[in-house]
């Protein structure tokens, strides 16, 4: 199976948004310090990239 650029692309894609919520999810179910705001955030960090990644698609 032979994956280009938009391929690669569509996997990272689908790979951070996995990765964002179980980090929002570790952020509001595990921890309920501190902590637990900064995982969320980056929960929702990886959001943010995945949709850059997402708009690439068929640009690079």
């Amino acid at each position: 199976m032979g994956m280009n650029k938009n391929t690669v692309l569509a996997w990272a894609t689908y790979i951070m948004i996995i990765v964002g919520l179980g980090l929002i999810a570790l952020g509001a179910f595990r921890y309920n310090e501190v902590a637990g705001w900064g995982f969320a955030s980056v929960g929702i960090g990886f959001f943010a990239i995945a949709w850059v990644f997402n708009a690439l698609k068929g640009r690079v």
